[in-house]
């Protein structure tokens, strides 16, 4: 976990680059594709993602490891031939965990994030799950530990296999001509992550299109058919760790209201979006029915608001870097105190994004317990020793949270409010 922490010092100021260059391209072309509290969202959603990796926080029910041992009828070593054939084994399951995921109703609880985003672009590709808290995909390599694909390369290969899928979620890239009959391509994905009834369910490869040409999930990108993103039950708020969630929830709560004892457990693993019929018929969820006119989610905010919030993701983010600066040094029970920190405090500023009234009590309790652990234990984790005024930056950061969150919670009423830009 301490090497994945030290690559994300690397990975995230790339990533996070390569959306400020898309923000500033749209910009000077006059064709944005970003709005300010949607895309803070989206990264605030990648942090907690990260967060919830870097951690290892999920229970793994096999590891690969373990199937190798157990499965392999060849022990081959890590030649150029082993990483061709552990990348196709990895994007082979990619498709089929993919495709899962959009088609049995628990698993797309844990997709439901990357797909919220009524905007289509890169700081969407950063919606990951954290409710993926139950770790199964390398049952579906079990072809690779077959063939004795060592472990070593399934674990190189599994990162970069997910980072190279971040670059196709934007719309300023065309058809892609020949390349779009081998890989996944900026058209195809805006495709997969459209309502609209031509494409919903569509295009679930992740590097190679090869597997839904092959398997009949492939839809071409229609001129006359402009894709409309979102999800048909549309989240309706700007906080990731309750998007994560709510699909969960409902089927919770659909799960407890059916009189139905055989809809009580079938409910979990039927199709997605399907309901008990008693449930359905009593408690009506509302869906999208028109894509080309629904109202997206826009509540008011002011310049000040967005600003803040700006500055809380990234006081967020350089908070999480350091965390992974000092992962070994912190030590795994304090680590979780930390991220709990970071977590409460992405609650806490996307709260108030959805202008919640309640958001001013998780901004005051987070600054002030981030003040009291700091008087406690005389600092903020060891950040002194790299930086002199390190403790004193993080205080008066606890104390703009705290400020920050009467102000907007109970003085700057939505009358004074102005439309988002």
């Amino acid at each position: 976990m301490e090497t994945y922490a030290n690559a994300l010092l690397y990975a995230i100021p790339f990533f996070v680059g390569l959306v400020l260059i898309e923000i500033l391209y749209g910009y000077f072309v006059k064709n944005q594709k970003h709005n300010v509290m949607d895309t803070v969202s989206s990264l605030s959603s990648g942090l907690t993602n990260i967060i919830k990796d870097s951690l290892g926080l999920a229970l793994v029910l096999v590891s690969y490891p373990f199937l190798l041992k157990y499965l392999a009828l060849y022990e081959i070593k890590a030649t150029w031939a082993v990483w061709l054939v552990a990348f196709i084994a990895i994007d082979f399951a990619g498709y089929w965990n993919h495709r899962l995921s959009h088609h049995v109703n628990l698993f797309w609880n844990q997709h439901v994030i990357h797909h919220s985003s009524e905007e289509f672009n890169l700081a969407c590709a950063l919606r990951q799950s954290i409710s993926n808290v139950v770790g199964y995909f390398a049952i579906l390599l079990i072809p690779a530990a077959i063939l004795g694909v060592p472990n070593e390369v399934i674990a190189v290969l599994g990162p970069l296999h997910l980072f190279a899928q971040f670059w196709y979620h934007t719309q300023h890239i065309g058809k892609m001509g020949w390349l779009e009959y081998i890989i996944v391509t900026p058209s195809q994905h805006r495709v997969h992550h459209a309502i609209n009834p031509e494409y919903i369910d569509k295009n679930l490869g992740q590097i190679l299109c090869v597997w839904d040409r092959m398997f009949g999930t492939f839809q071409e990108e229609l001129d006359e058919v402009p894709p409309q993103y979102g999800v048909l039950k549309p989240a309706s708020t700007w906080n990731p760790i309750i998007i994560n969630f709510q699909h969960f929830w409902r089927l919770c709560v659909d799960a407890w209201r059916t009189k139905s004892w055989w809809d009580k457990l079938r409910i979990w693993f039927m199709p997605t979006g399907w309901r008990p019929k008693d449930v359905a018929a009593k408690y009506p969820i509302s869906k999208i029915e028109d894509v080309y006119n629904f109202k997206k989610y826009q509540p008011k905010a002011s310049n000040a608001l967005k600003g803040y919030t700006i500055f809380q993701l990234l006081s967020c983010t350089a908070l999480m870097l350091f965390m992974f600066y000092n992962y070994s040094e912190i030590g795994f029970n304090n680590l979780l105190i930390y991220a709990a920190f970071v977590f409460v405090g992405i609650y806490g500023y996307t709260t108030l994004m959805d202008r919640k009234n309640y958001a001013v009590y998780i901004e005051v309790f987070r600054g002030i317990a981030g003040l009291i652990l700091m008087y406690v234990t005389g600092g903020w984790f060891g950040i002194a020793d790299f930086m002199p005024f390190g403790d004193y930056l993080v205080a008066i950061y606890f104390v703009v949270s705290i400020l920050g969150g009467i102000y907007f919670s109970k003085y700057e009423t939505k009358e004074r409010l102005i439309s988002s830009f």
